[in-house]
C-alpha cells in the first residue's frame, strides 16, 4: 500500500503573519513552498 501524504502550502498563508503561520506548521515533515519569478508565473 503506497503511504499518501498531505503537506501544508505556505502560498496561502498570510504573509502580514507570517511568524504565526509557520508556527501553526512547524510539528509538518514536509511544507510546499511555490517559486514564482514573474517571468514563467505572472504575479
Amino acid at each position: 500500500m503506497t503511504v499518501q501524504r498531505i503537506n501544508p502550502s505556505i502560498l496561502s498563508a498570510d504573509f502580514v503573519n507570517l511568524q504565526h503561520e509557520l508556527d501553526r506548521i512547524a510539528t509538518a515533515d514536509l511544507v510546499h513552498v511555490d517559486v514564482m519569478d514573474n517571468h514563467f508565473v505572472p504575479n
